[in-house]
């Protein structure tokens, strides 16, 4: 019996009563973003010390920023979209101008009257002129792409109508920009568990009885499970889901193969050590998440210990790295004191975190990449603030005799740093899951 007849079995109401319907969702999406636009954005504009922020794109190739800032019926931006936040601190304000036919929903303003003035980017020059901003950041960067949003046809054209006093004014929006993505409000954060949790729960199912049949089921049958539940509750995987083997018979992959290049179809055996990748996008937040689980074999009721204390080492070396997190320290070193701490304690283990949040692979630091585990110039070399979230995302390497070999505890799970110190936004996977 292949998957497609064990998906009649697996009940749509074990998640489905947690989900919004898409209007319900549409009117949660746009009470966050009043709520980052009206209380965030001017803390973060503060930060960054720039008091005019301009945002430009075309429909169809929208600033990954952009895409951030539009309403929840606004699938893309229309002709050519120019956001401009204008932020007074001694007047304590913030304004929100659409260079554009049309309000960008409720929160953004059209403040261009094409009869008036049928030059659009002249309209943009007489906003500037008339506030006369001491910075106007615009979203270029060299080390992080969400950062990097405006087009070379739409910069050389705004820096063409600028004044040679206003070209001086003009800088990178980088850090503003890295801010607006990776920071989380109290509102968000209400969903983000949730949707940690569902992620959760539709993994547990996909590594049951429920969906694996040992010695029938493949690997790639469960990815398309988790591919096909996340499409039946009405949501998106925001990457293609991944399903892996370790078992005993079998030499450790390279690590690459975790990422690449494994085989997507191995039958699934009595007494393997399963793995997967999977993360879902709701409300427009995103998870990732990496959990195991262990197929038992005849007359087995847990797995066996030397399988469970290898995970207990991954959980060891999770508490490592989260307890350098620090408010101010960079990705970089909160990586390589972590690879300090772990090594010291006789773990061999590999760190390679990323932001999450409205993105899967967000902005903020990057700590360490699996490839590249002394250090990441340039997104490595930013710091960690309060208010964010991240995919604590690493392996620990740990030899079995039974086994004679390694094997890799390969995990992941969404974490958010505040003011109260490092929290997992749902719980974490300390026992593995059980396939009977």
């Amino acid at each position: 019996m292949r998957i497609f007849i064990l998906l009649l079995f697996v009940p749509l109401c074990i998640v489905q009563g947690q989900i919004l319907s898409e209007r319900d969702r549409a009117k949660v999406v746009n009470e966050i973003l009043e709520d980052r636009f009206n209380n965030l954005l001017p803390s973060l504009m503060d930060r960054a010390e720039i008091d005019m922020w301009v945002v430009i794109s075309r429909e169809y190739n929208e600033d990954p920023v952009l895409k951030t800032m539009l309403p929840a019926t606004w699938l893309n931006a229309r002709r050519r979209t120019i956001l401009v936040f204008y932020r007074d601190k001694e007047q304590n304000t913030i304004e929100k101008l659409a260079v554009a036919r049309y309000n960008v929903g409720k929160s953004i303003t059209s403040a261009w009257n094409k009869e008036k003035q049928p030059d659009q980017w002249q309209a943009l020059i007489d906003i500037i002129n008339d506030r006369n901003p001491e910075k106007i950041g615009l979203n270029y960067s060299d080390h992080f792409g969400l950062a990097d949003g405006i087009v070379r046809t739409d910069y050389d054209t705004f820096i063409s109508h600028l004044s040679n006093v206003q070209k001086k004014k003009v800088v990178s929006a980088q850090h503003l920009a890295i801010g607006w993505l990776e920071t989380r409000t109290t509102l968000e954060m209400q969903y983000f568990e949730q949707l940690a949790d569902l992620t959760h729960k539709v993994i547990a199912n996909a590594f049951s009885s429920k969906v694996i049949t040992p010695g029938v089921t493949t690997t790639d049958d469960v990815v398309w499970y988790l591919r096909q539940r996340v499409t039946d509750m009405g949501l998106e995987t925001w990457f293609h889901p991944s399903i892996d083997i370790q078992r005993s018979e079998e030499k450790l992959e390279s690590h690459i193969v975790s990422f690449s290049n494994r085989s997507e179809s191995k039958v699934i055996q009595k007494g393997d050590l399963l793995h997967c990748d999977f993360g879902i996008t709701y409300l427009r937040l995103n998870t990732d998440c990496q959990q195991h689980a262990y197929v038992l074999k005849d007359g087995e009721k847990a797995a066996p210990d030397y399988l469970v204390n290898a995970f207990k080492d991954g959980n060891a070396v999770q508490d490592i790295f989260t307890s350098n997190f620090k408010t101010g320290s960079t990705g970089n070193q909160i990586l390589l004191k972590s690879l300090e701490e772990g090594r010291d304690k006789g773990f061999v283990p590999a760190i390679y975190t990323h932001p999450l949040g409205l993105y899967g692979h967000a902005a903020g630091p990057t700590i360490g990449m699996w490839d590249s585990q002394g250090g990441v110039p340039g997104t490595g070399d930013y710091p960690l603030y309060e208010n964010t979230a991240y995919a604590i995302e690493l392996n620990t390497r740990v030899t079995i005799p039974e086994w004679k070999k390694d094997i890799r505890i390969m995990l992941e799970e969404a974490g958010f740093w505040g003011e109260n110190g490092f929290k997992y936004i749902s719980r974490r996977q300390e026992k593995l899951l059980l396939v009977e």
